[in-house]
C-alpha cells in the first residue's frame, strides 16, 4: 500500500507534492480545532449552571467563582467568572464584563476555521494547475517521440493530469466536510456561551433585586 501510494505521488509530478504541502496544514487544522473544541474549550453547560445557580442564589459567589477555576480554559467558564467577580458591582457592570467575555472567547472558539474553505479552493486549483501542466507536458512531448514511445509518453502524461486532479479534490472535499463541522460545533458553543451568560445576567439581576427587597423589608 505505501508502495502504491508512493508511486501515485511520483506520478503525479510537483504540484502533487506542492498540494501534500496543502493537505498538512488541513490535517493539522482540523485536527487542532477538534481538540480544541471537543476537549479544551468545551464544558458540559448543563450541570455547571445548576451548581452556579445554586451557589449564587444561597450566596456563595465567591465559591461560584471557584467552581469556574476548575475549568480554566473553557469558553463557558471563563466568561460566567467574568460575571461573577463583579456580581457586587452593579448591573450594568456585570452585563458589560459578560460582554466583553463572549467577545474575548468567541474569536477563540472560531479560529482558524475559516482557513479550511480557503485550503479547499487551493488544493482544488493546485490539482487543476497539475492537470493542466502534464497534458501541455505531454503534448508537447508527443511530438518529438517516436512511435513505440507514444503510448507509454501517454499514459504517463494523464496519470499526472488525473492524480493531480483526484488528490487535489480529496483534500477539497475533507476540508469542506470539516469546515462544516466545525463551523456547527464552533457556532453552538457560541451560542451556549451566550444563552447561559443572559441566564447569569438575570440570575444576579434578581438576585440584586431580591437582597434589596429584604433590605427595603427590615428598614
Amino acid at each position: 500500500m505505501l508502495q502504491s501510494l508512493a508511486q501515485f505521488i511520483e506520478d503525479g509530478g510537483p504540484f502533487m507534492k506542492v498540494n501534500i504541502v496543502t493537505s498538512i496544514v488541513a490535517v493539522a487544522i482540523i485536527v487542532e480545532r477538534m481538540i480544541v473544541l471537543a476537549f479544551r474549550l468545551n464544558l458540559n453547560a448543563g450541570p455547571f449552571m445548576e451548581q452556579i445557580q445554586k451557589l449564587v442564589l444561597s450566596g456563595n459567589v465567591d465559591r461560584a467563582v471557584k467552581l469556574c477555576g476548575a475549568a480554566p480554559k473553557a469558553a463557558l467558564s471563563r466568561v460566567i467568572r467574568a460575571g461573577l467577580t463583579r456580581a457586587n458591582r452593579g448591573d450594568q457592570e456585570v452585563s458589560r464584563a459578560l460582554e466583553e467575555a463572549v467577545l474575548e472567547v468567541s474569536p477563540l472558539v472560531t479560529r482558524r476555521i475559516a482557513a479550511l474553505w480557503s485550503l479547499a479552493n487551493v488544493a482544488t486549483l493546485l490539482g487543476l494547475i497539475g492537470t493542466i501542466t502534464g497534458l501541455i507536458g505531454t503534448f508537447k512531448s508527443l511530438g518529438a517521440a517516436s512511435p513505440e514511445l507514444k503510448q507509454q509518453m501517454l499514459s504517463k502524461g494523464i496519470a499526472e493530469a488525473m492524480n493531480n486532479t483526484a488528490f487535489g479534490l480529496t483534500i477539497a472535499v475533507t476540508c469542506i466536510i470539516a469546515h462544516l463541522l466545525l463551523t456547527s460545533k464552533a457556532k453552538a458553543m457560541v451560542e451556549d456561551v451566550e444563552y447561559n451568560a443572559l441566564r447569569l445576567e438575570n440570575l444576579l439581576s434578581r438576585r440584586g433585586a431580591g437582597e434589596a427587597s429584604v433590605e427595603s423589608a427590615v428598614g
